[in-house]
């Protein structure tokens, strides 16, 4: 039987889970490839400091597998066991999809009478009003809810290594959960869409009300040494742009493509594609989780290209982040900003180049999140020189920063300079890719 998810202990008392158990035979073994078996470099980012990162290099062949299904990648992670592990994933496994491998949509899921249309009837602000949903409708959504979240959520261990074979390794749907490990490599895969069948409406959320979302695609969790490498990371078959409004608010069924919360620490992110998203990737969720985060979230993100992103690229609590020779590539309509600076954030970045339409203001490429000063030196915007602190400052009245995050980044392996990188980052960054 699977372990017990949280949320469906919460909601329905650890019951039996009606779509059944995911128990099957271990995954093929797989012989590995050097590179993909290879650790952290030296000196590269956060991830390289007190220890290094080496994931599952020294996995033996009875904790190596290739996995082609859910259940094989559910089995094989085993996040109660630390011995080292290597699983391949080959091709597209997708996370919503039973013990048999049978597809399964949001009406497997729905419980207990919960229906859409019922939802929004239920809590139309024009008649329920500005609070809080509550009542039969809201604890259906909940225990729907709950019955997804434990087929689409993935648990990482220490000590593992959770590597795509070649370009066409894809997780579909799925949400993989770095929770409290220590030493984990995820590698050339391709994340897409992580949806949520029942978000929730929070009609205090903003000015007029939000649709808010479970599921990042990789969340890193209270974790440590964890390197996240030439992935992808795409809402693909299920862009915003497609999704319907719901008392005049977007229906989102996205949250981030990756979030680094609740006391994690020594990450790097290099190579990546963060593409075509809303809220894509935040370090410290809560402006209240000092005692927590305070002295951690230590994040170096290089050589990444994010593409379409409409905000957080990163947003930043607390930890002292190192942002350089990324390429941001803004939308043509929505964007709102790319660097957040939040509370207690010592953001440093350098050495990026942006690309950006003529809509977009530059003030806009900072934002002021209860931060006070970041470093930005030497990057570019549309291939010229750029004071983009100082762009901000003289453009968001009330919004001042200073310009010295209090710390000088040193573990960092190559540093192109900002000319390139747009060539660089773009031929280089993503799934499967090497240049």
């Amino acid at each position: 039987m699977p372990r017990c998810h949280a949320r469906v202990a919460a909601v329905l008392g650890c019951a039996a889970f009606a779509l059944g158990s995911f128990a099957t035979a271990p995954a093929s073994a797989h012989v590995p490839s050097a590179p993909a078996r290879a650790g952290l470099p030296a000196g590269d980012g956060w991830a390289s400091a007190d220890g290094g990162t080496t994931g599952g290099a020294k996995a033996d062949r009875a904790h190596t597998f290739t996995v082609t299904n859910r259940a094989e990648l559910a089995e094989a992670l085993d996040d109660a066991d630390p011995t080292p592990k290597m699983i391949y994933v080959k091709g597209t496994i997708d996370a919503n999809t039973d013990a048999a491998g049978r597809s399964l949509s949001c009406a497997d899921y729905a419980t207990d009478g919960y229906s859409l249309d019922a939802y929004l009837t239920a809590y139309d602000p024009a008649t329920w009003g500005r609070t809080e949903p509550s009542g039969p409708q809201e604890d259906a959504r909940a225990a729907s809810a709950a019955r997804q979240a434990e087929r689409v959520e993935l648990t990482v261990g220490s000590n593992t290594t959770i590597a795509g074979l070649g370009r066409s390794a894809r997780l579909l749907g799925a949400s993989l959960q770095v929770r409290g490990a220590d030493n984990v490599i995820v590698r050339d895969l391709t994340f897409e869409d992580a949806f949520d069948c029942f978000p929730a409406w929070d009609p205090a959320d903003g000015d007029d009300g939000n649709w808010n979302s479970e599921y990042d695609n990789l969340v890193v969790y209270g974790s440590t040494h964890v390197w996240i490498d030439h992935n992808t990371f795409t809402d693909g078959r299920r862009p915003d742009s497609a999704q319907p409004s719901y008392y005049g608010r977007l229906y989102q069924q996205h949250d981030g493509e990756l979030d680094v919360v609740r006391g994690a620490d020594l990450v790097t992110a290099s190579w990546n594609v963060f593409a075509d998203h809303d809220k894509t990737l935040m370090i410290g969720n809560s402006d209240g989780a000092g005692a927590t985060d305070r002295g951690r979230l230590r994040v170096t993100l290089h050589h990444n290209l994010f593409k379409n992103i409409v905000e957080r690229a990163p947003r930043v609590r607390f930890g002292k982040v190192d942002v350089y020779n990324n390429h941001f590539v803004a939308p043509k309509s929505g964007y709102v900003y790319s660097w957040g600076v939040g509370v207690e954030s010592q953001l440093v970045a350098e050495a990026n180049a942006f690309t950006t339409p003529s809509s977009v203001d530059p003030a806009k490429i900072i934002k002021k999140w209860n931060g006070t000063a970041l470093t930005a030196r030497n990057n570019l915007l549309g291939g010229r020189p750029a004071d983009l602190l100082a762009l901000h400052n003289a453009g968001v009245p009330g919004e001042t920063l200073g310009d010295d995050a209090g710390w000088t980044p040193t573990l960092r392996p190559r540093v192109d300079a900002p000319r390139v990188v747009p060539g660089v980052v773009d031929g280089g960054a993503g799934a499967g890719r090497r240049r």
